[in-house]
């Protein structure tokens, strides 16, 4: 127990004191102690106090520094652990991504390239088939015109030789007619025949 210089005085004093003075009023004691210790100061800047407050001191800061490093360090480690986990997670997730993206485009881009190549080859087989479509049907249309001129000119062949007949038969009349009615000669339709065919000629 810490007790003041002045009261450790009065104390002393009092026990040199005479009888009479110990049997004086409580109440007198009692202010002379108050007295005293207001004397005296604030108590927590008087040096007696110092190793008490000094001992408090070391007991205050061993208990923080327990409670720093068993309650709050730990919880902070956990907590920028998990801060660093989820961290490490978000990073993994966002190459994960980067790579199926990267896929992704790489698949495109060949999906592409192949799109293109069988358009290029589906425009290169339509020229091919249309010009083919073409060349068949120029080979069909001068087949079948060159089948009309034949048969046209048969025709024309045809109607040729009939005219050319009828020609010969009105050249063997006018033939007959006239040497009968003008020359009064009688000649046979053979013998005409070879004059106009000699005519003819």
């Amino acid at each position: 127990m810490f007790v003041t210089q002045a009261y450790a005085q009065d104390g002393g004093t009092t026990e040199h004191l005479p009888s009479e003075v110990h049997g004086a009023p409580e109440t007198h004691h009692q202010g002379s102690i108050a007295a005293s210790e207001h004397g005296t100061g604030f108590p927590p800047f008087d040096p007696e106090f110092y190793p008490s407050q000094i001992l408090w001191l070391a007991i205050t800061f061993g208990v923080f520094y327990w409670l720093l490093k068993t309650v709050i360090m730990p919880r902070i480690g956990g907590i920028l652990e998990n801060r660093r986990d989820r961290i490490a997670l978000d990073l993994e997730a966002a190459e994960r991504m980067r790579s199926d993206a990267d896929e992704a485009k790489a698949t495109y881009e060949q999906e592409l390239a192949e799109a293109r190549s069988r358009a290029h080859s589906i425009a290169h087989g339509a020229k091919e088939t249309a010009r083919e479509d073409a060349e068949k049907e120029r080979k069909r249309l001068d087949t079948e015109l060159n089948a009309r001129l034949d048969e046209a000119q048969i025709r024309i062949a045809g109607v040729k030789r009939s005219a050319l007949g009828e020609v010969d038969q009105i050249a063997r009349d006018v033939t007959d007619t006239i040497l009968r009615e003008v020359a009064s000669i009688e000649a046979s339709q053979d013998e005409i025949a070879g004059a106009v065919a000699q005519t003819s000629r």
